[in-house]
């Protein structure tokens, strides 16, 4: 007889761990709301009883549910946990939030180190109260703009992790990558078969035969942004993962879109929540109110942000109440509200009355993800050569909305360059051309950059520099004076990676982000008021774009259109080649 018999069949003398007492709990397998209490025995669940006074011993923990609902520990399925803010320092206020699962990218300790800095993740998030399941990052086996920089050692390395038991799949892949072209991901994607493990996509523009040629290779998407991209992402057999979050908000589409779904082929995600959204208490159960409150039947909203997540990524027993599962609790005030008032993590007590009472990790990371940030910031690095466009004319970038910056040209000014002899291509702000750099900034790798410019931004003076960017183990800087970003730059370095502003010469505003040169380890509060500072100094400087810094962090990010920045030159993202400087013939103005 196993250990939780005995309280299921209410022996004598047979006493849970703790009860969560009276309140209506989402009996998963029945979807119905039943008046239960649940006796816990260790970190699971051991019965589902209509009275637990009979197990109910002196040593007992008795949890409250009175005149609440009892839910499952909400997951949320695409997040981003070791770049901007390390998820050690967010712990706490995820399961506030009620989080008590993630499945997160790789895409700082993954991107910048490979298999050791998935191994590192894996290693600081064991003991988490949170649980944390990683996709590997595939980043380092991708051609389309680079070479690929992974080797047959670091693929053994990566496919040795997908046995871990908290190793999901492997995580998104741009479509540009693997879409009507051979890429050597392709090996990575074999093995990750193999293991009947899921691979995540990142479809952003990608419909039509595309799309058709794309669910060929992943089993998931976060990226559709319309109804309609939604219900085609479900008829091509792709596992809808809805997105509300820092970076995107595209719950509306969902809500449109499901009368047209099979709701058990649907999850829930944040794509990242930011400090300052998560202070303000943002994550999965507000995702679930919003659903609820749009008419989304609750079983539906529940199962899509717990059940469904764990049954495609296969978290084994999460996601439900049940007997034998994971005692991962939350309890809310009602559905309307949807307020968290407690949270169980494995059976135990991690928020009471709405507040988090465990601690936030602060030890430092292993030496090795410090100091990362090798570059040489000198001032001829941040304007470009003057053959790459004789007459000032060149390709440029174009601030659009969201992530996504489109193809122009631009008139750059004709500059002094260093050492005072050579002319070169500078920024021109007084007409909204800007340098946008960037440099490799990886230890590991042979320096490299490519200067291009940007349009649309609005930076009148001083520069930005920052190493937090996407898909790229980059330096990037955005500069309407290139000694202000040499300032900037080294400033970056000299913190071992993260951002900064400098204006005449000197930096006004930065934020450190020494981990892997992508996440800070800060108190959220102090990084919210830093990133904050942040925008307020570029505020000053004529920026009024929404969201700045993130359009700067993307510069690099090809996973959505058109043109980006890469070390050998533009990114044409939908061409699918590199270009530089000199514009296209039918570029438009």
């Amino acid at each position: 007889m196993n250990e939780f018999q005995s309280v299921a069949l209410e022996r004598e003398g047979a006493t849970a761990d703790l009860v969560v007492e009276g309140g209506q709990v989402y009996c998963s397998n029945r979807r119905e709301f039943l008046d239960r209490d649940v006796a816990i025995v260790g970190d699971r669940i051991a019965a589902l009883l209509a009275d637990a006074e009979s197990v109910t011993g002196p040593e007992t923990t008795v949890v409250s549910a009175a005149d609440g609902v009892v839910l499952p520990g909400l997951i949320d399925a695409h997040t981003h946990a070791d770049i901007q803010l390390l998820f050690d320092r967010e712990v706490p206020h995820l399961l506030a939030s009620g989080t008590t699962s993630i499945v997160t990218e790789s895409s700082g300790l993954g991107l910048l180190f490979g298999s050791r800095g998935v191994e590192t993740f894996l290693e600081r998030t064991a003991d988490a109260p949170v649980s944390a399941s990683v996709s590997l990052p595939p980043q380092d086996f991708v051609d389309t703009f680079e070479p690929a920089t992974g080797t047959p050692a670091e693929l053994e390395a990566l496919s040795d992790l997908l046995d871990h038991d908290r190793v999901v799949g492997v995580g998104e892949i741009d479509w540009i990558h693997v879409v009507g072209r051979d890429a050597p991901v392709e090996d990575l994607y074999e093995r990750t078969r193999e293991r009947d493990l899921p691979i995540v996509g990142h479809g952003a523009g990608c419909r039509g035969e595309a799309l058709r040629a794309f669910a060929t290779v992943v089993d998931n998407d976060h990226e559709a942004i319309s109804a309609d991209g939604i219900r085609e992402r479900a008829a091509n057999g792709i596992h809808v993962v809805g997105r509300s979050g820092s970076i995107r908000d595209d719950l509306e589409a969902l809500i449109d879109a499901y009368p047209d779904l099979d709701p058990r082929s649907v999850s829930l995600s944040t794509d990242g929540v930011w400090p300052g959204d998560l202070l303000e208490g943002f994550g999965m159960a507000e995702i679930v109110r919003r659903l609820i409150d749009a008419g989304i039947e609750p079983a539906d909203a529940i199962d899509a942000a717990s059940r469904n997540t764990a049954a495609h990524f296969g978290l084994a027993d999460r996601g439900v109440v049940e007997p034998g599962a994971v005692a991962d609790l939350v309890v809310v005030d009602d559905l309307e509200s949807m307020a968290v008032e407690t949270v169980l993590s494995e059976g135990k007590v991690v928020v009471a009355d709405g507040e988090p009472l465990v601690d936030a990790r602060t030890d430092p990371y292993p030496d090795y993800v410090y100091d990362t940030i090798s570059v040489d910031v000198s001032a001829e690095r941040f304007t470009a050569p003057l053959e790459a466009g004789p007459e000032g004319r060149v390709r440029a970038m174009a601030v659009d909305r969201g992530l996504v910056t489109t193809e122009t040209t631009a008139d750059a000014a004709v500059v002094d360059g260093p050492d005072g002899s050579s002319r070169r291509l500078g920024p021109d702000p007084a007409t909204d051309v800007l340098t946008a750099t960037v440099l490799d900034r990886d230890p590991a790798t042979e320096e490299r950059g490519f200067t291009g410019f940007l349009t649309g931004f609005g930076l009148e003076s001083g520069a930005l520099a920052t190493s937090a960017v996407w898909e790229a183990t980059g330096l990037v800087t955005v500069a309407a004076d290139t000694d202000d970003a040499v300032v900037a730059a080294d400033r970056v370095a000299s913190m071992g990676g993260g951002i900064a502003i400098a204006r005449d010469g000197e930096v006004v505003a930065d934020l450190a982000m020494p981990v892997a040169g992508a996440a800070a380890e800060l108190p959220p509060e102090q990084f919210a008021a830093e990133f904050e500072a942040l925008e307020d100094a570029l505020r000053e400087a004529g920026v009024d774009i929404d969201r700045p810094l993130l359009t700067a962090q993307t510069l690099t990010f090809p996973g959505v259109p058109t043109l980006k920045l890469t070390a050998s030159g533009y990114a044409d993202v939908l061409g699918q080649s590199v270009v530089g400087l000199e514009p296209a013939a039918d570029t438009d103005d």
